[in-house]
Parts: C-alpha cells; sequence; structure tokens
C-alpha cells in the first residue's frame, strides 16, 4: 500500500498506525535504492536503549509479560549486544541487574562503552531469555549528555520540570505550558506518541517564544510508563524536580504561592520519619466534568470547567529522579523509590491537581481511539468494565450520552479559574494564551519576572 511518510531521523521512519501486532516493515518505491527490511513484531521488541549516568544500559521492551509493580528474577535473562542475535557467537552478553514490568537494567560491557564513545555508529541491544529466545530488536544504544559522570551535580540548571505524554493535543499545548511557567515551571519534556495534529508546530513555536520545551518522538503503543522512566533518565541531570503530569492536568497553588516555595516548604519539614529524604510528591487529583459546557471553552480549560467531583481520583507525583529505585518502576500516578528516600502527601490546601477529565464531548470522545498506559484497557475493550479507569456507567463505544453535559458535576470549584482570572488576565480579560507565546510581551503578566530564560533546545 503507498503511504504518506515522513523521516525523522537516520533510522526512524513515521507512518500511519496499524492494528496492534502488525507486522511492519519498510520499503522503497519501484526503482527506489533502499531495499524492505527486517520485519518486527511489534508485541516482541526491544525498542529503546539508554546509557545511564552509572554507566548501566536501560532497554525498554515488548513482550517479556512481566507483571506490573513486581520485580522479576534477573538470573533468568541476559542483555545481549551485536548486530546479528540470530547468531550467539557474534553478540557479547551481559549481566541483567534488575528486571521489572518492560524495563531492563543491564551491566554494559566495557568494550561496548568505550567503542561507542570513539564513533558514531552505534550497536543494538537486546534482552535474551536464558534457554529461551532473544527479543527482535530496534534499540540502538544512546547516550545521555551526563553518561559516565556519577555522582551528580549539586546543583542543577532546574528546580522545577514537566514530563507527559500526549497524542493530538495541540490545541491545549498552549495553555498548559504558559499556566505552569507563571506558577514557576522551568522545562518542559513532551513526548509525542503518535500525534497527527499541530503538535510540533505549537511546541516550536513555544520554544522560539522563550519555553524551554523539547518534543521527543515516542511512537511505541501502550508504552507510557516506559516513556515516562526514559524521561526521568534524561532529566536526571537536569531537574531538581521533575511532575508527571498529563496536558489536562493543571497543578492548582491555593496558597498562592509558586511551584518550588511549595515543594521546599514540603521538603524541609522535619518528620516522624527523621532524617530520610523526601523523593517523591504526591499530589491529589480532582476530576472535572463538562460543566454544563456543550464546545470547547474559549478561554481555556482552567476558566471553563468549574464543576468537579467531591472526592479525589488517585493522584500524580513530582519526584526527585535520582531518589527513583534503579528498576525505574512506575505505574504512571507514581513511582518505586530508593531505601534511604520516601514519599509525602500533600494537604489539598497546598497543592492539587484539577484534572479536566471529563471534557466537552469532542474532546471526551478522542480517548476512546486507545489508552497509552500499559496496563490500562482501552475504553472499547470489553474489560475491566469496574475499572477506577473508567468513567462510570459510559460503556465501551464512542457514543455521547444525552446528559453527558451535566455529568460528573458533584460540586462547584473555582478555586483555580479565580486565580487565573486575577492574576493573569489583562485589562480586556483576556488571557496569555488566547494572545501571545511571547514571554518578553506583555509586561501585564503579574508574575512575568519569576519565569526564565530559555535555555539550548536538546
Amino acid at each position: 500500500a503507498r503511504v504518506d511518510t515522513e523521516q525523522l531521523g537516520e533510522q526512524i521512519v513515521r507512518c500511519p498506525s496499524g492494528p496492534r501486532g502488525l507486522l511492519i516493515t519498510v520499503g522503497s518505491k519501484s526503482n527506489g535504492v533502499f531495499p524492505a527490511g527486517p520485519t518486527h513484531h511489534w508485541d516482541s521488541l526491544a525498542y529503546e536503549a539508554l546509557v545511564d549516568n552509572d554507566n548501566t544500559t536501560v532497554v525498554f521492551v515488548k513482550g517479556l509479560n512481566l507483571r506490573p509493580e513486581r520485580v522479576s528474577n534477573a538470573s533468568r535473562f541476559e542483555c545481549v549486544y551485536g548486530e546479528d542475535f540470530s547468531r550467539l557467537k557474534l553478540v557479547l552478553r551481559s549481566e541483567v541487574l534488575s528486571i521489572a514490568q518492560e524495563i531492563v537494567r543491564c551491566r554494559t560491557p566495557l568494550i561496548v562503552l568505550n567503542s561507542q564513545k570513539k564513533v558514531n555508529s552505534s550497536v543494538k541491544v537486546s534482552v535474551r531469555i536464558k534457554g529461551g529466545g532473544t527479543l527482535p530488536s530496534i534499540a540502538r544504544l544512546g547516550f545521555l549528555s551526563d553518561s559516565g559522570r556519577d555522582p551528580l551535580p549539586t546543583r542543577k540548571p532546574h528546580e522545577t520540570c514537566i514530563c507527559t505524554m500526549a497524542r493530538n493535543q495541540a490545541r491545549f499545548l498552549k495553555e498548559w505550558v504558559i499556566y505552569h511557567a507563571l506558577i514557576g515551571v522551568q522545562r518542559w519534556y513532551i513526548y509525542d506518541n503518535n500525534s497527527d495534529d499541530d503538535t510540533d508546530q505549537v511546541i516550536e513555536s513555544l520554544f522560539n517564544a522563550g519555553y524551554n520545551i523539547s518534543r521527543h518522538i515516542w511512537p511505541w503503543i501502550k508504552t507510557q510508563e516506559g516513556g515516562f522512566s526514559h524521561c526521568a533518565l534524561r532529566a536526571k541531570g537536569s531537574c531538581e524536580w521533575i511532575g508527571f503530569i498529563d496536558v489536562d492536568e493543571f497543578l492548582h497553588l491555593p496558597s498562592g504561592l509558586f511551584l518550588h516555595d511549595v515543594i521546599s516548604n514540603l521538603t524541609s519539614t522535619i518528620t516522624s520519619f527523621g532524617n530520610i529524604s523526601i523523593g517523591e510528591i504526591r499530589v491529589s487529583c480532582y476530576s472535572f466534568g463538562p460543566s454544563g459546557l456543550k464546545r470547547i471553552p474559549k478561554q481555556g480549560v482552567m476558566v471553563g470547567y468549574t464543576c468537579r467531583l467531591v472526592v479525589p481520583e488517585r493522584h500524580k507525583s513530582i519526584v526527585k529522579p535520582e531518589a527513583l529505585n534503579s528498576t525505574l518502576i512506575n505505574i504512571v500516578h507514581h513511582f518505586h523509590l530508593r531505601d534511604d528516600f520516601r514519599f509525602i502527601d500533600v494537604d489539598r490546601r497546598m497543592m492539587v491537581v484539577n484534572h479536566y477529565k471529563y471534557q466537552v464531548w469532542e474532546v471526551f470522545k478522542q480517548k476512546f481511539y486507545r489508552r497509552v498506559a500499559t496496563y490500562v484497557a482501552d475504553w472499547k475493550d470489553e474489560q475491566n468494565v469496574r475499572s477506577k479507569d473508567r468513567a462510570p456507567g459510559l460503556g465501551t463505544r464512542a457514543i455521547e450520552p444525552v446528559d453527558w453535559s451535566s455529568r460528573f458535576c458533584e460540586v462547584t470549584d473555582t478555586g483555580l479559574k479565580d486565580r487565573v482570572l486575577r492574576n493573569f488576565a489583562n485589562p480586556k480579560n483576556s488571557l496569555p494564551w488566547q494572545t501571545t507565546t511571547n514571554k518578553k510581551a506583555g509586561t501585564w503578566f503579574v508574575e512575568e519576572e519569576n519565569t526564565n530564560k530559555v535555555q539550548e533546545k536538546e
């Protein structure tokens, strides 16, 4: 079949997504010079690999079918480095240090480390089940900018960062980025999960306007946990704290403080746990409903949606990257920490996440395409119908309920709306994301002087 493709790098080509489990290859047009390459089954694949700052290799895989939130027996596996994994005599083998969910940490062979730093080409990495087969691989070894520089610097460039995975969220990115800049976020990592809207253009415009934001292509389906672990590795040398939230989630600070001040106050408090450091801050999520609306609110989600469920649903996390357990286990909402760190739950009067989960139907129905988390069923799948990840009584088809606009509305909450209009609106009552993305324009931004200059684009 003829498809439109976009070359994203020397070894990456984007094509329209197909059914899960499809065999995929890339071939040339007639009379082309590039022969079709090998086929790989997506359900069984090593797809990314990074060398951590301690020189271990972290491999991201599909197909091992390990249980969530459980550390598996590393002795059953080994990592292999080379090109032709069908001939084990031609590959280097190394010890697996830890394995959990879909992430494998290996001891990188010294010869691989030395050779990779001298040449531009990169060897492939995969995982082998001892006594069994080796996962097919397209994972070529990559290096972080601070690989081999352990320990990490005592002072990092950014106090607060945010990482998200998004698909077709272009029309909401501007509000999300600008608002969080105004409350103190300094760096954004956007993992683009097969967007085919204007996401790339919006991110580029935000970067050009002075926001330290980068887009990382992450095309792998149902790998949000792996993407967040990958992002945590990248942020380790740059961010003191990094939050993992979605584009429809906004950190609300009822105290009126900046984010870094709230975090500093929380983590400097002496607790009954002694001198154990705080490595994770868990923030409760309030889920907002359509609030009577049938069209996308012009001033943005924070001003438009003001009615929510009473009881918080789950939580989201802000973490110190170096506090994470070496397995990098996470279930989207929280990570596993090293033994010398612990988490704290934030009082909702200090900080909460406003999750605009159930927006107008035009927006919400897009979620039926698929969910990005590994262990969460797609909306349309007839499984786990009573899960908390599903909207109560919604069903499994993208058909708008007649009473959708009035659903999920138990209490009126205008706290974030009031702060936004009070602090960020200009005299004509328009908001920064409605007018300009330039941080240096519009001196009427009340908190403008507290935002930071742009850093070099990664």
